[in-house]
C-alpha cells in the first residue's frame, strides 16, 4: 500500500483543533490513515511532502448551477433579481450544445482541481449527468422546476420525473426540487417539494432579494410588476415573509416538522421571523450562502451575524458563472472575511466543508480530515499564518 505524508504550517482537520506543523498521512486511494503533529512522528521510507500554507479537507460547494457555465462574462451586474431573470431568459439558449458542454466540463474540472470534493448542483436538463457519473467528486443533483400556471403543474412534474429516470440510469443521486416561491404556482411548489422530499433532500432558493419579499408580503416591487406585465397568475399576498409562505404552502401536503434535509439558498433578505418559523418547521435545515453571487446581482450580502446568533447550520456555495466571475470556494471565504471580520477562519472553513457535506448527505466520507475518510486534502496558499486572513492572492490546490 503506497502512502503519502503531507505537511504544512497548519493542518485544519475541522473535526478538531488546528495542528501547528501538522501532517496528514493517506493511502494511494486517498483514505486518511493518520493525522497529527509532524515532530511527534517518525516516518521510515516515506518522503514527507512539505508545503507553505494550511491543509484542509476538500470543500463542499453546497449550491452551484454547473449547467450555466457557458454564460460567464455575459451578464450585467447590479440589475437586481428582476433584471437578472430577464438576462437568463434571453441568454441561456444562445450558445450551442458543444460550447455549453465544453464550458461545463472546464468549470467542473476546475472546481475539482481547486479541491471541491462534494457539490450540491442544480440541473434543468441532463447535460451534466455523464460527467457527474465519472467524476471522483460526490454530487447530489437537484432537478429544479419552474412554472407559474397551476394547470401546468402535473405535466411539469411528469417531465421532471422522466429527467430523474435519466439521472438514475447514470447512477447519480438526483431528485426534483422547487426553485423558489416567485417562479412557481403554489401547486407546483408543493408537488415538486413532495417529490424531492422522497429522496431525503430539497434545495430551495430562499429570500434571495428584497424584491422577492416585497412581492409576497405586499404584492409590490419589480418582480410583482414584471409578473403583472406578463399576465401570469399572481401569487397570494400574504403579509408575511417569503419563507413563511413556502412553509405554509408545503404544510398543506406534508406533515410538519419535516425531518428530511432542507437547504435554503441565499437568504439575503431573511429575518428573525423567518428563522423562527423555519426552525419550528424543519428538523434538518441548512442555510447556504453565496456571497459573490449576491454582490454580483444585488450588491448585498446575507445577514451572517443574525444566522450565527441563531446557531444555524451555515454552508457555502458559489452559485453559477452567470452570477459570478469565478467558481472558487476560497474566494467566497475571503469575501466573508472581508465583510464580516468578526467571523474566525476555522468557523468559515467548517461552513465550506463539514456543514456542506452534512447538507448533501456525504459527511460519512468527506468534510473533515479524519482517519478512515476520503475527503481530499487541499492546500490553501497565501494566508496570513498569524491572523489566518486570506489575502487577495489566496488560492486552493488539491493535493489528494
Amino acid at each position: 500500500m503506497g502512502l503519502r505524508v503531507i505537511s504544512a504550517d497548519y493542518v485544519f482537520p475541522v473535526s478538531g483543533e488546528k495542528i501547528r506543523d501538522g501532517y496528514v498521512e493517506c493511502t494511494s486511494k486517498g483514505e486518511i490513515v493518520a493525522i497529527g503533529k509532524l515532530s511527534e512522528r517518525h516516518f521510515d521510507n516515506v518522503a514527507v511532502e512539505r508545503y507553505d500554507g494550511v491543509l484542509v479537507p476538500g470543500f463542499v460547494n453546497s449550491h452551484c448551477h454547473i449547467e450555466l457555465s457557458h454564460l460567464k462574462g455575459l451578464f450585467k451586474k447590479g440589475t437586481g433579481m428582476d433584471g437578472f431573470i430577464q438576462q437568463i431568459n434571453s441568454l441561456r439558449t444562445t450558445v450551442g450544445h458543444d460550447e455549453r458542454m465544453g464550458a461545463m466540463m472546464e468549470a467542473f474540472d476546475d472546481l475539482y482541481r481547486q479541491g471541491v470534493s462534494g457539490m450540491g448542483d442544480i440541473s434543468n436538463c441532463s447535460e451534466s449527468f455523464e460527467m457527474k457519473k465519472y467524476s471522483p467528486m460526490f454530487t447530489r443533483t437537484f432537478l429544479e422546476v419552474f412554472g407559474t400556471e397551476p394547470e401546468d403543474a402535473p405535466n411539469i412534474i411528469e417531465d421532471v420525473l422522466e429527467l430523474k429516470k435519466k439521472a438514475d440510469a447514470f447512477g447519480i443521486k438526483a431528485a426534483p426540487t422547487p426553485h423558489s416561491c416567485y417562479t412557481m404556482s403554489p401547486l407546483l411548489n408543493r408537488m415538486s417539494a413532495v417529490e424531492g422530499l422522497k429522496s431525503g433532500f430539497i434545495s430551495y432558493h430562499n429570500q434571495e432579494s428584497q424584491e422577492e419579499e416585497d412581492m409576497l408580503r405586499y404584492g409590490t416591487g419589480p418582480l410583482a410588476e414584471d409578473y403583472r406585465g406578463r399576465g401570469t397568475t399572481q401569487l397570494p399576498v400574504t403579509g408575511g415573509s417569503a419563507l413563511n409562505y413556502f412553509i405554509d404552502n408545503l404544510s398543506e401536503s406534508v406533515e410538519m416538522p419535516i425531518s428530511e434535509n432542507v437547504i435554503l439558498v441565499h437568504n439575503v433578505a431573511t429575518d428573525q421571523e423567518s428563522i423562527d418559523y423555519a426552525r419550528k418547521s424543519f428538523k434538518n435545515v441548512f442555510w447556504a450562502v453565496c456571497p459573490l453571487s449576491n454582490i454580483f446581482i444585488h450588491n448585498e450580502l446575507p445577514p451572517l451575524n443574525l444566522l450565527r446568533a441563531n446557531e444555524l447550520q451555515i454552508c457555502i456555495g458559489t452559485d453559477s458563472l452567470s452570477s459570478n466571475d469565478q467558481l472558487s470556494m476560497v474566494a467566497e471565504m475571503r469575501t466573508i472575511q472581508e465583510n464580516f471580520s468578526n467571523i474566525p477562519f476555522d468557523e468559515i472553513l467548517a461552513w465550506a466543508t463539514i456543514n456542506g457535506a452534512k447538507a448533501i448527505g456525504a459527511d460519512d466520507t468527506i468534510g473533515t480530515l479524519e482517519v478512515g475518510k476520503k475527503p481530499g486534502v487541499v492546500l490553501i496558499e497565501n494566508i496570513d499564518l498569524d491572523t489566518l486572513i486570506l489575502n487577495e492572492n489566496a488560492k486552493s490546490i488539491r493535493l489528494i
